[in-house]
């Protein structure tokens, strides 16, 4: 899997994992329990990966879809 964003904007996450779920893209998010670690402040940043043969259609999504700018560097092919 790659990853395709982190952010602590919950809202675009949810919008994001939206995109994927609706196209049929795997995905997964990660650290989202991390909260309990870090004290519910919102401080560590929740990825969402997708699988690495969908990484192009997921970032063609979010860049449609006017979320292009969370994109990690990495799926943004940089």
């Amino acid at each position: 899997m790659e990853e395709l964003l982190k952010t602590n904007d919950p809202v675009t996450l949810s919008f994001a994992t939206s995109l994927l779920e609706e196209a049929g893209i795997g995905h997964l998010v990660v650290d989202q329990h991390m909260s309990i670690v870090e004290g519910s402040l919102g401080i560590i940043p929740r990825r969402l990966l997708v699988e690495r043969d969908a990484l192009q259609q997921a970032r063609t999504l979010c860049v449609d879809a006017g979320i292009g700018h969370e994109l990690t560097p990495e799926a943004k092919g940089l």
